[in-house]
């Protein structure tokens, strides 16, 4: 099936990823983790607003409270601007280094954040009474995260293994264990990287090199694919005032010729490789993402 892909905003993001569609405000959030900077793209009026310079940003939350919740390559920020914020959580979690490289709101408010080492990397939760936990580590390069309609199942992707991972979710508690294998991506296809859930418990996953966001079902089959015209396409979210617009967010890392070693076989070097935002109209619905609720400082 072939779609209609428009281009939004041209930031020459080196890593662009972690985009939230605010309902309420009909905006997106996005950043360029490596750059140091995120956005507010405002679909009314076209304009990409760029909101942050300095810290290397994995992505935010909205914070019920006031301000964003922003995972960081150094821990997870209260921020309400750059001349105003605080820490929640800096440097450490049980000798693991919050180096941030996704994050998403969990339905009781709290944070979640997988790490990006490419050694040692681990999901952590951070709880609204200051608490923080590993839920699991050993990982090769923790990204993007979400889950399932029913709550019941979290699911999060390793870059490095090519694999998405589904973990059972206690409703109750909001405890989550028992990692499992949910879908893999081919090497030969690209790398898994940025995910969100639809309402129908499909998981869509952007593939880096691969140029696509891919929709598997609920049993982890591949359903579709959504070619976008950027090699790296690294997350998607869905938004719009019905829900069923896909934002995807693409990076130019490697554009002057840097190889990571994980390119495909085959992999033409003069591709283009992305660092733009797009959009594509969709016959699915999305759902909304959920609002952490830390007291403000």
């Amino acid at each position: 099936m072939q779609y209609e892909v428009e281009k939004l905003a041209s930031e020459n993001a080196i890593v662009g990823e972690g985009p939230v569609w605010v309902p309420d405000e009909q905006i997106l959030y996005w950043t360029d983790i490596q750059g140091g900077r995120f956005w507010r793209y405002d679909p009314a009026t076209g304009v990409n607003e760029q909101i942050h310079d300095g810290d290397f940003v994995a992505g935010v939350a909205v914070n019920e409270p006031g301000g964003l919740a922003v995972g960081t390559w150094e821990g997870v920020k209260l921020w309400r601007s750059d001349d105003d914020w605080s820490w929640l959580h800096h440097g450490e979690v049980d000798g693991q280094p919050i180096k941030l490289n996704d994050v998403i709101a969990g339905p009781d408010g709290s944070f979640i954040g997988g790490s990006g080492h490419l050694d040692k990397c681990a999901v952590f939760r951070f709880h609204l009474d200051g608490r923080a936990e590993v839920i699991d580590e050993g990982l090769g390069l923790c990204n993007g995260m979400g889950f399932s309609p029913d709550l019941g199942t979290f699911y999060s992707t390793d870059s490095v293994a090519g694999e998405i991972y589904a973990w059972d979710r206690d409703t109750a508690t909001g405890d989550i264990r028992n990692r499992r294998v949910f879908a893999s991506v081919e090497s030969s296809v690209g790398i898994p990287d940025g995910m969100t859930v639809d309402a129908e418990g499909y998981v869509w996953c952007a593939v880096w090199y691969g140029g696509m966001v891919v929709r598997f079902d609920p049993d982890g089959k591949e359903e579709r694919r959504v070619e976008i015209p950027a090699a790296q396409t690294s997350s998607a979210m869905f938004g719009g005032k019905d829900l069923d617009e896909l934002y995807v967010t693409t990076a130019s890392f490697g554009s002057d010729g840097t190889l990571s070693g994980m390119e495909p076989p085959g992999f033409e070097l003069s591709t283009y490789r992305g660092g733009d935002l797009f959009r594509v109209k969709l016959d699915v619905q999305g759902k909304p993402e959920f609002n952490t609720r830390f007291a403000l400082g």
